[in-house]
């Protein structure tokens, strides 16, 4: 629990340079990677409830990273689609991440990362 509290953590803090929350960070990753979500579909993807989807979208949409649009495939619908520096904060963000999770976990040696790899998805199945 020490090591995933720790990770958070860290997470937390390679977020600082683009000022965002772990969930607005999260909703950037499911609207870049669907490329147009319902705030429902927003909702059930982050687990939370639609009202709290709503306001990580309006928080994403004050800060230029996402837009509201009509569903193509319903009118009466409106999708959240990332905006062009919403793409490009989203490529920031798992870069960093990235490096910091190699950071990490580049302490362990090549067969400790195989062994821990192993365990945990003994443990997730």
């Amino acid at each position: 629990m020490r090591v995933a509290r720790a990770q958070r953590r860290r997470w937390q803090e390679s977020l600082a340079p683009w000022d965002l929350s772990p969930h607005q960070a999260r909703a950037l990753r499911v609207v870049s990677a669907r490329d147009g979500v319902r705030l429902s579909e927003l909702a059930e993807a982050l687990r939370i409830a639609p009202r709290s989807a709503t306001e990580v979208a309006d928080g994403l949409q004050e800060r230029g990273l996402a837009e509201r649009a009509a569903d193509p495939a319903d009118r009466r619908a409106v999708v959240l689609r990332p905006t062009a520096d919403g793409r490009r904060v989203q490529r920031e963000v798992d870069a960093a991440r990235t490096a910091d999770t190699s950071e990490l976990f580049g302490r362990l040696s090549a067969d400790d990362r195989a062994a821990l790899e192993r365990i945990l998805r003994s443990l997730a199945d």
